[in-house]
């Protein structure tokens, strides 16, 4: 058994079984501002993982929000904070929550995952003992299953940056506009080959874009609350053409015939088919479902494990970050809205004027 395999058998230990979805949730809100209200819940038990899933489900639903649920913006935070890894610097990774800082949560790249930051909040005030870099991944793999997708391992133990001096620079993630080869370099740069990719990319089967966060705009997906292969399905099956915005973006779009729903595809979706490596795993993931769910959970519980080295029992050994414990950084602005956006900054309303500067320092200490 090789050591990846290990910490995965190590894993089944913390995974809790989805509640059913009759279950109602005990605490209801019925708009944004009382989303930000103190639970009512009684306080966990410190490694009371169960309790801390169970608040995480009873948050997904949220009917003023897209398409009625956090789920998928959940799925995408979880996703960004382990997609800065880079394994030859060895930087980066779901340690840290360095989102909560300027010089990563500002990054374009995360633009509108403030809102998944917002929604885990009360989750935090509930059991305050647990890192915010273990509840954003913990968050992830537990909407996956909660929206029909697989039962993904999941190990804790992750810590909080206390500051920022050890946040990943920008461009890490993957751009929707470019190619096959931007694509090769982001994930390679992580470790993973054409298989994982592809399969990592399955996330598109959840959410939506937004021209105010990507310039990209529309669903993936007939139903993107609902963990499925269809996304791959769809890119084999339907005529994908050539849509400009009027932002000037290029994106790809199809009308399905029976729903007459328009569904969109990023330049990054359309290379995965239009790539001969990347396109045998695509119709193969078309085909079957529980061949992709399979690597998807694989592919996944790897992208969470990024940047972090545990020992034989699961416990992280490379605690350089740790300092001061569990200590948690400020966390960003709790407004909920639709503030206006300055797009090249990445942030929205009052968070954007500040930026730039910050930003400038952030990349002079980067080139030290």
């Amino acid at each position: 058994m090789t050591h990846s395999e290990g910490l995965k058998v190590l894993a089944q230990v913390h995974i809790i079984q989805i509640l059913g979805d009759d279950r109602h949730p005990t605490t209801i809100w019925s708009n944004r501002s009382d989303m930000m209200s103190t639970p009512t819940h009684r306080e966990s038990q410190p490694g009371d993982f169960d309790a801390v899933k169970k608040s995480i489900i009873e948050l997904l639903k949220q009917p003023e929000y897209d398409d009625g649920s956090a789920g998928p913006v959940i799925v995408r935070l979880a996703w960004h904070s382990a997609g800065t890894y880079d394994a030859e610097t060895d930087t980066g990774g779901s340690s840290g929550a360095g989102m909560r800082y300027e010089a990563e949560g500002g990054d374009p790249a995360n633009a509108g995952l403030q809102h998944a930051r917002l929604f885990l909040e009360p989750v935090k005030r509930r059991h305050p003992w647990i890192t915010y870099a273990d509840l954003w991944t913990l968050a992830g793999v537990t909407a996956i299953q909660a929206m029909g997708g697989p039962e993904i391992p999941w190990l804790p133990g992750r810590t909080d940056y206390v500051d920022d001096s050890k946040l990943p620079p920008r461009g890490r993630l993957p751009d929707g506009a470019l190619g096959a080869d931007h694509v090769r370099a982001v994930f390679y740069r992580m470790g993973f080959n054409d298989r994982e990719i592809v399969a990592l990319c399955g996330a598109h089967n959840l959410g939506r874009c937004h021209t105010a966060n990507s310039g990209f705009e529309g669903k993936w997906v007939n139903n993107p609350t609902r963990f499925s292969n269809q996304y791959y399905r769809l890119l084999v099956s339907e005529e994908w053409k050539e849509k400009k915005l009027e932002s000037g973006i290029v994106q790809f779009a199809a009308v399905d015939p029976i729903t007459e729903d328009e569904l969109m595809m990023l330049p990054t979706d359309m290379a995965l088919v239009r790539d001969a490596e990347f396109s045998k795993w695509v119709k193969l993931y078309a085909k079957d479902k529980d061949v992709f769910f399979e690597d998807f959970k694989n592919a996944f519980f790897k992208l969470m494990e990024l940047g972090i080295e545990r020992d034989e029992n699961g416990t992280i050994v490379n605690t350089d970050n740790e300092k001061g414990g569990y200590l948690s950084a400020p966390k960003k602005s709790e407004k909920l809205g639709k503030p206006g956006k300055v797009q090249s900054q990445g942030q929205v309303g009052e968070e954007a004027a500040p930026l730039a500067k910050q930003n400038e320092k952030f990349r002079a200490r980067a080139k030290l």
